[in-house]
């Protein structure tokens, strides 16, 4: 007999650990409307107040997944392993809409299921959006037949893969929610399982302007993230980066599109937002098995990044094409806003967060933030572009030595560390 949503969302209230089956029913009311908004409501807010066990979040993500289609992969045409990354979310976040073509032209198949924007951070939908007659939702038959021929495409959720999250993204975004770890975790990697990948690499931002803003709760969204995608099968690894300032120069749906395309045909490239998207891809091509190491990896990745600064490429016509508009239309300067317009906040030395000025309302505020994350400075005199925090690292630890050289470390689902390489961001 099914338990009453009214009793499964006061017993989580409560604080009791809610079962598998439990939860799937609970998603399966989700999908078929049988769970009214305000239970759905309710019972994200009872999740963010009590959390989940490790176990809980296993389980609803795999409900959530199991929520709509599946893709398969498995039919002849791939070459390569299928990969993804996503990100926890930024000011002027645009890795995603650069990593895809990268790690496509390194050997590897893309087919990124993306959300939309949670709180204040940007969302690579409500980007792809400012695209006139870009299509977000494409069927999965349209979805397939971009990622074999392309390489790569970026969709959101449907009706047919990860319709749970798709609604229950919604409703956390609009009820103070966002930021619940087992929630995030649920969401992400739903969408990720759902879309059947070979390996993933994760983006958890740190600072003022991330969802999670300080390091103690990235460091247990990152672990929540690893652990509950290697007991689903999933090899993943994720990486701290800094979002104490905008990654890019833009911040804004259409200018953030078109810094990507100036990024991707050699025009201007920032170094933060190179160095952070080499980082990701590298990673994810070691993990994936479409490079022997991490050396191998960046080289691969700097030969993609160089050779799209000839031309733009029939594989970036061809995505175009196959994701709606017209192939005119990927020409920004007919749609996208002047780069005067632009405002880059945050960019001077002592300037303080332009995220949540709340946090910095006085001096005995402002030092540990600034100590990791670099809070609205500039990167000329070394500061670090991420902390590394690996499983049973003493915080006392980390980061030695990371006042003169930007590195970071990966979270991998075999707990190993892994160096990125430094990089001067000046």
């Amino acid at each position: 007999m099914k338990t009453p949503p009214a009793e499964l969302i006061r017993r989580k209230r409560d604080g009791a650990a809610l079962g598998d089956e439990e939860l799937a029913h609970l998603v399966a009311g989700i999908v078929d409307g049988s769970v009214s908004d305000g239970q759905v409501a309710a019972f994200a807010m009872a999740v963010y107040f009590r959390g989940m066990t490790r176990d809980e979040c296993v389980a609803l993500t795999a409900a959530m997944t199991r929520s709509g289609s599946t893709l398969d992969w498995s039919r002849p045409g791939l070459d390569g392993p299928v990969l993804d990354k996503h990100s926890t979310g930024g000011v002027g976040d645009k890795v995603s809409l650069i990593l895809a073509p990268v790690v496509a032209a390194c050997g590897g198949f893309v087919p990124m299921i993306s959300g939309r924007g949670l709180g204040h951070t940007g969302g690579t939908l409500d980007k792809l959006d400012s695209i006139p007659g870009y299509e977000t939702a494409p069927d999965l038959a349209r979805f397939q037949t971009a990622v074999r021929s392309a390489g790569c495409a970026i969709g959101g959720a449907t009706q047919a893969l990860a319709p749970a999250d798709r609604r229950l993204y919604a409703i956390r975004d609009v009820t103070a929610t966002a930021d619940s770890i087992p929630l995030i975790t649920a969401s992400i990697l739903s969408k990720k399982l759902a879309a059947g990948l070979d390996a993933l690499v994760m983006d958890v931002k740190v600072g003022s302007g991330a969802l999670v803003p300080t390091l103690d709760g990235a460091t247990a969204l990152a672990e929540s993230l690893v652990t509950v995608a290697e007991s689903a099968g999933l090899r993943t690894v994720a990486l701290l980066t800094d979002m104490g300032q905008v990654l890019g120069d833009d911040v804004g749906n259409a200018l953030e599109i078109r810094e990507v395309i100036d990024f991707l045909t050699g025009k201007r490239r920032e170094a933060r937002l190179g160095a952070v998207t080499a980082a990701l891809a590298s990673e994810l091509l070691v993990l994936g098995g479409a490079a022997g190491n991490l050396a191998d990896a960046v080289a691969a990745v700097d030969r993609a990044c160089d050779a799209s600064r000839d031309a733009a490429s029939p594989r970036d016509h061809h995505l175009c094409r196959r994701a709606g508009p017209r192939p005119g239309r990927r020409r920004p300067r007919r749609w996208a806003p002047p780069r005067g317009r632009r405002r880059r906040p945050g960019c001077r030395a002592e300037r303080r967060s332009w995220a949540r000025p709340e946090r910095w309302a006085g001096p005995a505020h402002r030092g540990r933030p600034r100590a990791f994350a670099g809070a609205g400075r500039d990167r000329s005199n070394g500061d670090p572009l991420c902390r590394h925090r690996r499983r049973g690292a003493e915080p006392g630890n980390q980061a030695a030595g990371a006042s003169t050289r930007p590195f970071g470390h990966a979270l991998t689902s075999r707990g190993r560390r892994r160096r990125i390489a430094a990089t001067n961001h000046g």
